[in-house]
């Protein structure tokens, strides 16, 4: 099985970043609007960017088995964002995107793909997770089949201030199964009853 298969939808290619990619790695990773709500800082330089691509995506390219991708639309399979899940226990599926790509249903079309993929190799389940200051991307995670599940608060490293949480959770193999590990590991959690 290969790691970060090729994946194709109607408008998007779905690929490895490779170190060709550094310019538009950079645009993604060093806007500090997209990534408001993301646990990293902003890059600063394409010599940052080098690093972070080295550090999150070649090595994670040099394992067996796994799901990062930068999304490219068709046109000209430049990289405008990223979609992954983790292959930690919570299986965590994380998306970004260049905010003037925004509102037109790319990231929902590009996770919704890695969802199926993920889901044909056998993975069982997949969580995610967004800042309740950041509804939209829980809006994804419902337009995804996500369902949510529970509230938790982090002390967010390394940007080193208190989030709320929303965990949201699809089982592929109809179980009621929940990823319990963010409530057991959080000193407040609950349940909202209204979203």
């Amino acid at each position: 099985m290969e790691n970060t298969p090729y994946l194709e939808t109607g408008r998007l290619i779905l690929r490895k970043f490779t170190e060709n990619d550094m310019d538009a790695l950079f645009r993604i990773f060093s806007d500090k609007e997209v990534n408001t709500f993301l646990p990293w800082q902003p890059l600063e330089s394409l010599a940052e960017a080098a690093v972070y691509y080295k550090k999150n995506y070649a090595d994670a390219y040099a394992q067996d088995l796994g799901y990062k991708y930068a999304i490219c639309l068709k046109t000209d399979n430049v990289p405008i964002g990223y979609v992954n899940v983790s292959m930690g226990e919570s299986h965590d599926l994380g998306y970004g995107l260049r905010k003037e790509f925004w509102h037109r249903g790319i990231v929902t079309e590009a996770a919704r793909a890695v969802l199926m993929q993920v889901k044909s190799d056998g993975i069982l389940f997949v969580t995610a997770t967004h800042d309740v200051k950041n509804p939209r991307s829980g809006g994804v995670m419902k337009q995804l089949g996500m369902q949510y599940k529970y509230s938790y608060e982090e002390l967010w490293q390394p940007k080193n201030f208190c989030v709320t949480f929303r965990m949201y959770q699809i089982n592929f193999d109809g179980t009621k199964r929940v990823y319990m590990e963010y409530w057991n590991t959080s000193d407040v959690h609950f349940v909202e009853t209204e979203l």
